[in-house]
């Protein structure tokens, strides 16, 4: 009779106690999207017939966004198919602290390379030319479209 062999496998997250910094100037603290008279900003909250997949910082349109950790840029994102919302249709896949993300509504500088923690990623593209009266924000979604919160 053969012995038994046990293998352990343990599974470390490189991310636990990861803190996004500051994303947009004028918003130290990374203040989410509470309610306005287009629905809410929380993980989870009703799009019609669908969930928000994302979590949503307030930014004033047209403000500097920031890297919130030293990350590596993955390509620009294309939010949008309707045409109508080409104003605000960009923004940019990253990685960095063992997360992969996205910001939407963003005008990156730069898809590619590399940007240490607080220096410039782009600019806040112009919501309100799109939805008027929404609290201007940047969308911040996990590539696997996990809850981002934990995070903040």
């Amino acid at each position: 009779m053969r012995p038994a062999v046990v293998v352990l496998l343990a599974v470390v997250c490189v991310c636990d106690g990861v803190k996004f910094g500051q994303l947009c100037s004028g918003n130290s603290a990374n203040s989410r999207r509470t309610s306005d008279s287009c629905g809410q900003g929380h993980y989870g909250a009703r799009r019609g017939n669908r969930d928000h997949n994302g979590l949503d910082i307030v930014c004033r349109d047209g403000s500097v966004v920031y890297a919130p950790f030293d990350v590596t840029l993955h390509g620009n994102v294309i939010v949008y198919t309707d045409p109508r919302k080409a104003a605000i249709n960009n923004g940019i896949n990253l990685r960095g602290e063992g997360l992969c993300f996205k910001l939407f509504y963003v005008q990156p500088d730069k898809t590619s390379g590399s940007v240490r923690k607080g220096k410039r990623l782009g600019v806040m593209l112009p919501m309100q030319t799109v939805y008027p009266g929404i609290t201007s924000h940047v969308h911040v979604q996990m590539c696997d479209r996990s809850d981002p919160t934990q995070y903040f």
